[in-house]
């Protein structure tokens, strides 16, 4: 019963707002302030991420250290084989 009152109440709320949108004219039309909001605060996000990634990548070290039984070939010596 509560999904049903739910879509009614979210179908009367569009059905208000298609009258509003019949006014606005389509060449006029801008993101305005609210856009830059939120596309700047999306950018200090990023920002904030790639140089967190940045500082955790520097920390990682990529050179592996050879094992300690490695044959010429640059393989490990398997004890199973």
């Amino acid at each position: 019963m509560l999904d049903m009152s739910v879509s009614v109440s979210v179908t009367q709320a569009v059905s208000n707002l298609v009258p509003l949108a019949a006014d606005l004219d389509k060449n006029k039309v801008t993101p305005g302030v609210l856009g830059f909001v939120v596309f700047a605060v999306m950018a200090v996000a990023v920002w904030g991420l790639m140089k967190s990634m940045t500082r955790h990548m520097g920390k990682v070290d990529f050179k592996e250290a050879p094992a300690a039984g490695a044959d010429k070939a640059g393989r490990t010596s398997d004890p199973k084989s």
